[in-house]
């Protein structure tokens, strides 16, 4: 059975909302879906009844960043209860904590002469400021289109090298990301239940033993195996930690948009599809 447990919409840093999400998913004949927007749960509802339609079963999930002393990592977490407020108090507080940092560093980019009004451009997101988006708002303003093609030296310079060489680059506005402790994420996981997973942890081949081991001990619940983000060695490898630690499997594909230029790739869904069959204990999450 096809499944995908990590999409993600407008609500954070995809580019398709969660209906036409479901309509996509729909076409690839995924059966099971997890809506994992980063730090808000503010699409799952319109998620959940745009499936219903495509006879598509959701499980409630979200994408956390997560920090534990000097080590920043991400979660998923599926299966939670949604309606509790404790859980709604955490994804405000960091959403807010993220504004204020984005604000401060569109600040610091207008004085160095960008032509943004931040108070208009953070009003386009509701929810978590997502900085590929953030970006191509900025962009689309010729002045500063210009401008960057000027400060980097590239005539058309990626999203990516936007975002490395101006918006993590503490000489322009360096902004990171609105991170939550792991100990408050397990104390909140006490009363709202779930199950936590460490996503696309052999990327940038960085598959850390030691820590995956600790993480376990304090209540890690699982690993995701399945991710265009690792290869085919690291795939193994994850795998055989799964079964040494007892940690269930899981995939998905952390779609975020159609390419934007014309390639043989439209999506990572034109080579990779994640079939429940091959994840060891999936079915305590999917049921």
């Amino acid at each position: 059975m096809l499944i995908d447990l990590q999409v993600h919409s407008t609500y954070s840093d995809g580019y398709l909302t969660p209906s036409q999400l479901a309509d996509f998913l729909s076409a690839n004949n995924i059966k099971i879906a997890s809506l994992t927007d980063h730090n808000t749960v503010g699409g799952l509802d319109e998620f959940r009844r745009a499936c219903e339609k495509k006879k598509i079963k959701t499980i409630p999930g979200v994408e956390l960043y997560v920090k534990l002393g000097h080590k920043k990592f991400n979660l998923l977490w599926y299966n939670f209860d949604l309606r509790d407020p404790g859980l709604h108090n955490l994804l405000r507080e960091s959403q807010a904590r993220r504004r204020r940092q984005i604000r401060n560093a569109l600040i610091k980019l207008k004085r160095r002469g960008f032509k943004i009004d931040e108070s208009r451009l953070l009003d386009k997101f509701n929810h978590y400021i997502p900085l590929n988006r953030l970006i191509d708002c900025i962009s689309e303003i010729p002045a500063n289109k210009k401008l960057i093609v000027k400060k980097l030296k590239i005539a058309s310079p990626s999203q990516d090298e936007i975002l490395i060489k101006i918006f993590k680059n503490p000489a322009f506005a360096r902004i990171s990301e609105s991170y939550i402790g792991l100990k408050q994420i397990l104390k909140l996981k006490k009363t709202i239940g779930g199950q936590l997973i460490l996503n696309h942890p052999g990327k940038h081949a960085h598959l850390d033993r030691k820590f995956i081991a600790s993480i376990k001990r304090l209540g890690l619940d699982g690993l995701e195996i399945l991710t265009p983000h690792h290869s085919l060695g690291a795939v193994m490898h994850l795998g055989r930690l799964a079964r040494e630690y007892k940690l269930i499997m899981t995939g998905g594909s952390d779609f975020h948009r159609f390419e934007p230029a014309p390639a043989g790739l439209n999506s990572c869904y034109n080579y990779f599809k994640i079939d429940s069959n091959y994840l060891t204990d999936i079915k305590k999450i999917i049921g």
